[in-house]
C-alpha cells in the first residue's frame, strides 16, 4: 500500500539529503527493508508471547486499564520492538565495521532507516486490518518518525560504539541503560496516546502525547548533531540557577505549545478528511476548521518566538 511507505521514504530521504555522510541510497533502503523484516518477525514474537501469557492470565485483557496497558507495554511490546531494531543495526553494522570504515553518523542515519522499516511494516498491519483507511492515513503520517525518535538512544549508543579502533564490548552497560530509555518511552508513547480513551481525569494524560513527541523529536536532533560531530543548539544558557529555571520552565512552556500546535492541526485535518465535499462549507464545520487553524497558527507563533529568544539569549552568553 503507498500510504503505508511513503511517508516513512519520504522522512528517509530528508535524512539523507541532510547527513554529508550519508551511505548510498541502495544501502539505506537494504536497511529499511531489514527493518520492515524486523517489524514482522516483531510482530510473531508479541504473538508467541501473547498466546504463553494467555495460559497463565487474562493478557489480552489488560488493555481494559491504563494499568494494564503499561503492563503490557513495558514486559513486551517495548522490549521486543527495541529487541529487535536494535539487533538489526547491530548486526549488519558489525559485519560491515572493518569493510565500509563505518562513521558513527553512517551508523546512526541506519538506525533511522531501520527505524523507518519497521514503521513501514507497521502501516502496512494497520491498513490491511482497518477499514477506515481515511481518518487512518493522517494518524500514520503524524506518528512516521515515533520509532526513529525511539530508537535514538540506543542507536547512538551503537554508532559511537561501532566504529574502528573502539571495543564494541565495553559500551554494554550504557547500551543497555539506553536500550531501557528506549523501552521506557515506548511504553509512555502508547500509555499517552491510549489515554483519551478513559473517563476524567485519565484522560488529560493524552494531552502530554504530543509535547512529549516534540521533546523526543528535539533529543533525536540533538544526537545527529552529535554523531555529525556538530555543536549542540543551547537554549538554557543563565548564569545564575534562577535564570536558568526561568529558561527551562520557557522549554516546557514551548514543547506545551508546540505539541499542542501539532495536536490542533491533526483534529483539523481528521474533521476535514471526515467530511463530504459539499459540507465542508457548512458554517458549523468551516467555522471548527477555522478555530483549529487558527488555534495552531498562535500556539506555533508563540513557540517560535520563545525558542528564538531562548537561542538569541544564548548566542549573546557565547553559546
Amino acid at each position: 500500500m503507498p500510504w503505508a511507505v511513503a511517508p516513512p521514504l519520504l522522512f528517509l530521504a530528508y535524512y539523507y539529503l541532510h547527513v554529508l555522510t550519508a551511505p548510498t541510497m541502495l544501502r539505506l533502503l537494504l536497511f529499511f527493508i531489514f527493518g520492515a523484516a524486523s517489524g514482522f518477525i516483531a510482530l510473531h514474537l508479541e504473538w508467541v508471547f501473547d498466546l504463553v501469557a494467555n495460559r497463565f492470565t487474562n493478557w489480552n485483557g489488560l488493555e481494559r486499564s491504563l494499568y494494564g496497558i503499561a503492563l503490557r507495554q513495558l514486559l513486551e511490546i517495548g522490549p521486543i520492538e527495541e529487541s529487535c531494531k536494535m539487533l538489526t543495526v547491530i548486526i549488519p553494522c558489525l559485519f560491515f565495521k572493518r569493510s565500509l570504515q563505518l562513521r558513527a553518523s553512517t551508523i546512526f542515519l541506519c538506525t533511522i532507516a531501520i527505524a523507518l522499516g519497521f514503521t513501514a511494516e507497521e502501516n502496512w498491519i494497520y491498513f490491511a486490518n482497518n477499514p477506515d483507511k481515511t481518518s487512518l492515513v493522517m494518524e500514520r503520517a503524524i506518528g512516521t518518525p515515533v520509532h526513529p525518535m525511539l530508537s535514538a538512544p540506543w542507536g547512538y549508543i551503537v554508532a559511537i560504539s561501532i566504529v574502528p579502533r573502539r571495543p564494541f564490548k565495553g559500551y554494554g552497560k550504557i547500551l543497555t541503560t539506553a536500550w531501557l530509555n528506549s523501552v521506557i518511552c515506548h511504553a509512555i508513547v502508547n500509555i499517552l496516546s491510549s489515554a483519551w480513551r478513559f473517563s476524567l481525569p485519565t484522560s488529560l494524560l493524552s494531552y502530554f502525547f504530543f509535547p512529549f513527541l516534540v521533546w523526543m523529536f528535539w533529543r533525536l536532533q540533538q544526537l545527529l548533531r552529535q554523531v555529525q560531530s556538530k555543536p549542540p543548539v543551547i537554549l538554557v544558557s543563565g548564569k545564575t540557577l534562577k535564570q536558568r529555571n526561568f529558561q527551562k520552565g520557557l522549554v516546557l512552556f514551548t514543547l506545551m505549545l508546540g505539541g499542542n500546535a501539532i495536536f490542533s492541526i491533526f483534529l483539523m485535518i481528521r474533521n476535514f478528511m471526515s467530511f463530504e465535499k459539499q459540507q465542508i462549507l457548512y458554517s458549523g464545520n468551516f467555522q471548527n476548521i477555522t478555530f483549529y487553524l487558527l488555534q495552531s497558527l498562535i500556539y506555533t507563533v508563540i513557540a517560535i518566538s520563545i525558542y528564538f529568544y531562548l537561542r538569541y539569549s544564548a548566542k549573546r552568553r557565547g553559546f
